[in-house]
């Protein structure tokens, strides 16, 4: 069982002993989502899967509260979607402070050579893998696209 599994399933337990439902609900949700993957992946569940999981469920939360925001009667829905973004960022890397961001843009893009738009796609595919689950893959194609004046 993966570290990060093993992890969210003791704060599970610990959850329950504390008779915090609504962060037990939410660690049964992440815990079955990551089961599903690793069924999917014929039982084995490596880290950056599993982190990927919590990405894919991160972001839908983030786009439900982008989406909810503001509309009337939905205020406690965006509420719990925001809970539960909090518990999920709880099990994520830190992301990446915009100066770390623009200064890893700065190595990506002397390191492929790019000097232009038409460049871009080569130094996102040096980027994503190192910032994987660190930075928002649209927020990094915007820097690297001002960057190269595209």
């Amino acid at each position: 069982m993966d570290d990060l599994w093993e992890r969210i399933r003791r704060d599970r337990v610990e959850a329950m002993k504390a008779r915090d439902q609504e962060r037990v609900e939410i660690l049964r949700y992440l815990e079955a989502q990551l089961k599903n993957r690793s069924i999917e992946l014929g039982g084995s569940l490596p880290g950056e899967e599993a982190e990927a999981v919590l990405q894919r469920e991160a972001k839908r939360r983030r786009e439900a509260i982008a989406g909810f925001a503001g509309r009337p009667g939905a205020e406690a829905f965006v509420e719990q979607q925001r809970r539960e973004l909090a518990v999920i960022e709880g099990y994520l890397p830190a992301p990446l402070a915009p100066e770390e961001l623009e200064r890893m843009v700065e190595e990506a893009v002397a390191e492929a050579g790019a000097s232009g738009p038409r460049d871009v796609g080569r130094v996102m595919a040096l980027l994503m893998p190192r910032l994987r689950g660190r930075a928002d893959g649209a927020e990094v194609s915007r820097r690297v696209r001002e960057r190269l004046g595209g």
